[in-house]
């Protein structure tokens, strides 16, 4: 036992970081609890693309437990990743419903983006790219997704329902609604009371009063082979995404997954003293080509963008320092595999409220920025407001660009405006006026 716990400390130096084994299994025990939920609620979004509900609960455990390792193993960093939240959603309702192109050319898309996102890696230019967009409009893009997570949440819900007088109005109080928001409430709880899986227990709790109730039905057994992933796997269609239409997509997911990856790296490697003494992260490198390693292995199985996710903060928060604890996060996901009948049954109300918890983490990024500079102000709300009346992630960011480039224009400071973000104006233009 002795040995194996030195070869643990010598691959992974949790020792040296002022970690143990037993914090290392706690960290990475957090971690999986908090985020634990997309297993859930991923293969609901993507679902509504036309997608294989229950492959998609295969591959979304599979696509997380293989960027996770990767992470581990590349990085020996204490992060977990999956299929990001506002990416799926932004690869169903903006892409597929918004865009009408095929679920395949969604994938395609995906993987394009991990192909630009890692040749402007090895080009150097990553930073450049990452320098050139506006901290504002990065946190607006947060803000903006996280309204739009909710919108469609409610939807989900069935609280939000279509009006033809005024769009959208309230819908309904019917016994899943009510149950809905009685979900959603309890989440909000047990966020306010810190319980680590507020969202994984309140989901659990709805789907056993819904069979109570008679609303979902059990399966037959609780344990079983997981689901093939055949029907999405393997499927995505390159050349059809190949199109000048999709420059606008394709340059949104690299754009958020960067900014999100980043932010989540940054503000967490700063918290346990992963920098030099210039203040840069180490190993940043190697950890952003994980992220993106697993975005193409992600497509390629069939999810969306699989990303950095930021509750990896919560295994950190409770000591998890190395890789290690990302190995035992992964290790959990994989366990899961056996149980997706009971996966399989959790109603689709319970996943959608789920989004709106997520929406309200993601929109207080807002109180980050500053509103009282008009040019700053502008840009952001357009960005924000866009987003969900839209029903298009990247309709919003490009009209946030643009209104960005104009205001400084207009207040004569152009040489805050990078050649880079030149160009991504530029390429926003061509992708609403062309495209």
């Amino acid at each position: 036992m002795r040995q194996s716990k030195n070869f643990l400390d010598k691959t992974f130096k949790y020792s040296e970081r002022g970690s143990s084994l037993k914090t290392e299994i706690i960290g990475g025990v957090t971690t999986f609890l908090t985020m634990a939920y997309i297993v859930l609620v991923n293969p609901s979004i993507l679902a509504d693309a036309g997608m294989d509900k229950t492959a998609l609960i295969t591959v979304t455990i599979i696509a997380s437990a293989i960027g996770t390792l990767i992470f581990a193993f590349m990085a020996n960093a204490p992060f977990a990743l999956a299929p990001g939240m506002g990416l799926n959603a932004f690869f169903t309702y903006s892409l597929v419903i918004g865009e009408g192109i095929s679920w395949q050319q969604a994938l395609g898309v995906v993987f394009i983006s991990g192909c630009v996102f890692l040749i402007l890696a090895l080009a150097g230019l990553r930073e450049a790219i990452a320098n050139a967009i506006p901290k504002s409009l990065g946190l607006a893009a947060a803000s903006g997704i996280g309204l739009f997570l909710s919108f469609v949440g409610l939807q989900g819900m069935g609280v939000v329902v279509a009006d033809p007088a005024t769009l959208v109005g309230l819908g309904e109080f019917t016994p899943t609604v009510v149950i809905a928001l009685l979900t959603l409430a309890l989440m909000a709880i047990l966020e306010y009371k810190k319980v680590k899986g507020g969202i994984l227990i309140s989901i659990v709790i709805t789907t056993v009063i819904s069979i109570l109730f008679g609303l979902v039905q059990l399966p037959s057994s609780i344990i079983s082979a997981p689901p093939s992933i055949a029907p999405v796997a393997f499927k995505l269609d390159i050349i059809g995404a190949l199109k000048f239409s999709l420059i606008g997509p394709i340059f949104s997911f690299m754009f958020v997954d960067l900014f999100d990856s980043l932010a989540v790296l940054i503000g967490c490697c700063k918290s346990i003293g992963m920098e030099d003494k210039n203040g840069k992260i180490k190993g940043m490198g190697k950890m952003l080509y994980a992220d993106v390693a697993s975005t193409m292995i992600g497509a390629v199985l069939g999810t969306s963008t699989v990303t950095t996710y930021a509750e990896s903060a919560s295994g950190i928060a409770a000591g998890a320092r190395t890789g290690l604890s990302s190995i035992v996060t992964a290790g959990l996901f994989i366990l899961t595999l056996i149980f997706t009948p009971l996966l399989s049954i959790v109603p689709s109300y319970a996943a959608s409220a789920a989004l709106v918890m997520v929406g309200v983490f993601m929109f207080t990024n807002i109180k980050n920025i500053d509103f009282h500079d008009i040019k700053i102000a502008v840009p952001a709300f357009i960005t924000i407001l866009f987003m969900p009346l839209t029903y298009s992630i990247s309709t919003g960011l490009c009209f946030g660009f643009i209104s960005y480039i104009m205001m400084h224009i207009v207040a004569k400071e152009t040489k805050k405006i990078s050649p880079a973000l030149w160009v991504i104006g530029l390429l926003c233009v061509m992708n609403l006026f062309i495209g």
